[in-house]
């Protein structure tokens, strides 16, 4: 496998640094993302475009510097334009884009350890780049790049410029909400040493009703209180500990780019990512009835059914932004969701933001009058497994193996295996760059879950 083979993922580029993503990599992707960025068809229609631009940002990784400068070395040379906005979250760099206009760059490895480094990419007003809308051309040119094939360079080099838009980000998250909603409210926030450490008091300090602490604000790449990805609970320890001893109302838990946020009620007890969606789902059927809302197929059943329920039309997606966002242009959704704590907003640029859920989560507990552990209760109908991974020589065949035990019932195929058996379900799905496959069950009881997961891991393994 060549490097690009081994970085370039579904959604994105991720790798360890040096040995995988370094500046000589990180400057044949940047020709790449130009060649994408000049071919754009949209830009092809309009013979009157001005001068192709992109806007670059990163994470707080130390290797972020140099790999971003390699990158706009690559992007200059070909004839794009750079506005470089800095440190930045990722949703920050989607609404950039969205702003702005253009195609856009984030560096950054979001949840990984310090080691390693990427790029999330998108087209102009953020649209998605993923395997199938742009990042195979991307990995194409660039491999002509370290081949030693680089395409002919423009006869005039782009221009870069500096532009912090985070005064103009903070601004557009807080349209999403009434701050007068927002009552008297105690908030904590564990950013995890990422981006939201920039982001997220700069949002919340705008906010009269709410006093809040933040956790682990230095933006510091080598993660040195716990790694950055709050989909693990061990990493939610400290602030459901510090939920509970500082009796706050309300935990955030960011990832590294602070895209994703995972919500702890004032028990100290966190919510799935489904609950929510399912939450956030019944707060925009309120305001905008009989509209479409997303949610991957990994997400609790009770999500269609409580959008179901509030009169709205459930959309069931593959996992991944890149599949998320482009359904959501074709359906004209309003809001989607993710079982692992992304959420996307339609007047975001159908981009998830970690923020904007948190302030809407915030305006729904203001709004009901209730702590969030009675406001969470009649939207957990069910008990679900986590996402359960297992290393296997060949994914396919057992996926294979298992849909034949599973004949009898309900199947489809879009995303994996999923299998609907009576009154539970589980999907199962290969791991787009390791030999693994990922379970995620669920049934109505916490019993009856447990037993059907020891039945499946034992169909994986045998």
């Amino acid at each position: 496998m060549s490097v690009l083979d081994q970085i370039v993922k579904a959604y994105d580029i991720r790798g360890t640094v040096h040995d995988e993503l370094n500046a000589d990599v990180a400057y044949a992707l940047g020709v790449g993302f130009a060649s994408l960025i000049l071919d754009d068809p949209d830009r092809a229609a309009s013979p009157g475009a001005s001068a192709p631009r992109a806007v670059i940002a990163r994470d707080m990784r130390p290797s972020g510097p140099i790999l971003v400068d390699a990158f706009t070395r690559g992007l200059l040379a070909h004839g794009v334009d750079v506005v470089d906005i800095g440190l930045a979250s990722t949703d920050l760099m989607y609404f950039a884009s969205g702003q702005l206009d253009v195609p856009g760059a984030m560096f950054t490895a979001s949840h990984n350890p310090a080691g390693y480094n990427g790029v999330k990419l998108c087209r102009s007003a953020a649209r998605p780049v993923g395997a199938d809308s742009g990042l195979a051309q991307v990995k194409s040119v660039a491999e002509r790049v370290l081949d030693g094939d680089e395409p002919d360079r423009a006869p005039e080099a782009g221009s870069r410029n500096e532009d912090s838009m985070l005064d103009a980000f903070v601004e557009h998250v807080l349209t999403f909400v009434d701050p007068a909603e927002i009552g008297p409210l105690r908030v904590v926030a564990d950013t995890a040493n990422g981006m939201g450490g920039l982001v997220v008091p700069a949002v919340l300090e705008r906010l009269d009703g709410v006093e809040f602490e933040i956790m682990y604000p230095e933006l510091d790449g080598t993660f040195p209180n716990h790694p950055a990805d709050p989909l693990q609970p061990a990493n939610q320890r400290d602030l459901r500990a510090r939920v509970v001893s500082g009796g706050f109302d309300l935990g955030l838990a960011f990832d590294g780019d602070a895209d994703r946020v995972f919500v702890v009620d004032e028990k100290g007890v966190g919510l799935s990512g489904s609950t929510t969606t399912a939450i956030l789902a019944a707060a925009t059927l309120r305001k905008e009835p009989g509209a479409t809302i997303l949610h991957n197929l990994i997400c609790s059943h009770a999500v269609p059914e409580v959008v179901t329920e509030h009169g709205g039309t459930p959309v069931r997606t593959r996992v991944g932004h890149s599949y998320i966002k482009q359904v959501m242009a074709e359906t004209g959704a309003v809001f989607g969701g993710e079982h692992s704590a992304h959420y996307y907003f339609a007047r975001n640029y159908n981009a998830d933001s970690g923020l904007i859920a948190s302030l809407l989560v915030m305006a729904e507990i203001g709004r009901s009058g209730t702590p969030l552990s009675e406001l969470r209760t009649p939207f957990e109908r069910y008990c679900d497994s986590g996402e359960i991974n297992t290393q296997v020589d060949d994914p396919e065949a057992v996926i294979a193996r298992i849909r034949q035990r599973f004949d009898g019932c309900d199947t489809d195929d879009l995303d994996g295996l999923t299998v609907r058996c009576d009154d539970w379900w589980f999907n199962l799905r290969a791991s787009n760059t390791e030999p693994l496959l990922r379970l995620n069950l669920e049934a109505p009881t916490r019993d009856e879950c447990d037993e059907h997961v020891a039945e499946l891991l034992s169909m994986i393994t045998t």
